[in-house]
């Protein structure tokens, strides 16, 4: 039987790339030795696999067609939006348990709309250069949720789609040893006058609901909270509560956390304990 053998939520910051050296050396190498850390858990974790929850920024999807969420089933790549030292190029996908956890879902009222030669953008990317790629032989899962634009996928159901994710892995007929990434910017403004704010005391508020488990909590983060406090950007939490469900909502503790000003986000990284 397969099994969810951790998680971590972690930002997914493209200004990194373009802009490295635009904080202190001392908040920059913060991040590096987070990211590295992580690494190291899932090696210690054996995990054969991930689950990358990343966001939709209207780069995949746009006006024409916006997905509430999509999930992996065939090839997959990325970065579209190549970024400086991450260029695009082949992942490799675990496509049966992608296409598992898709029919687990239709079964169970989760009508996922299915990437079969799936690009992703630095959302999934990201994470997957610096905690992946340096564990060879991990397969990856992509899913995106709709939590970068209106309309956004609801707190609740993204919370609902990681307890079913969850249950469609209890029921895949292999071994694999999973770890599941949230993966999202906490407090940032992306293109409005409040581009370069960051609010350490909403940032720390939701780190606090993840590593203690909190459903009520992290679900208590309506929209208007979000959007008034943590920016447009923090709408990005959504990956957090998926993956916190998907482990079991078992709590967790912090990495590390940077409020970045120069790179405008609030960076948060906890690793959560999966559920006995």
């Amino acid at each position: 039987m397969a099994e969810i053998v951790g998680g971590f939520v972690v930002p997914h910051n493209p200004i990194m790339f373009h802009v490295p050296d635009a904080p202190s050396a001392e908040q920059k190498q913060v991040v590096l030795d987070a990211y590295a850390a992580t690494a190291a858990r899932i090696s210690e974790l054996k995990a054969d696999t991930a689950i990358i929850i990343g966001c939709d920024h209207y780069i995949l999807y746009g006006t024409e067609c916006l997905p509430p969420y999509v999930i992996s089933t065939g090839e997959l790549d990325g970065p579209v939006d190549q970024l400086p030292g991450l260029k695009r190029g082949p992942i490799a996908c675990h496509a049966e348990l992608g296409t598992h956890i898709c029919r687990e879902g239709f079964e169970s009222g989760f009508d996922w709309t299915v990437g079969r030669a799936m690009a992703v953008d630095h959302s999934v990317a990201i994470p997957h250069h610096y905690m992946i790629k340096p564990n060879a032989g991990i397969k990856t899962v992509a899913v995106m949720l709709a939590c970068g634009v209106d309309p956004y996928l609801p707190m609740k159901r993204a919370w609902e789609l990681g307890e079913q994710i969850a249950a469609a892995v209890k029921s895949f007929p292999g071994n694999e040893r999973i770890v599941v990434i949230g993966s999202g910017g906490i407090s940032h403004h992306v293109g409005d006058e409040r581009m370069g704010e960051v609010n350490p005391d909403f940032d720390q508020r939701v780190l606090a609901a993840i590593t203690s488990g909190d459903k009520q909590a992290m679900l208590g983060f309506t929209d208007e909270i979000i959007l008034s406090e943590g920016g447009n950007g923090a709408m990005e939490i959504r990956t957090f509560a998926c993956a916190m469900a998907a482990v079991g909502a078992a709590g967790g503790q912090v990495v590390a956390y940077e409020p970045i000003t120069e790179w405008v986000t609030g960076m948060g990284f906890a690793e959560l304990k999966a559920a006995a």
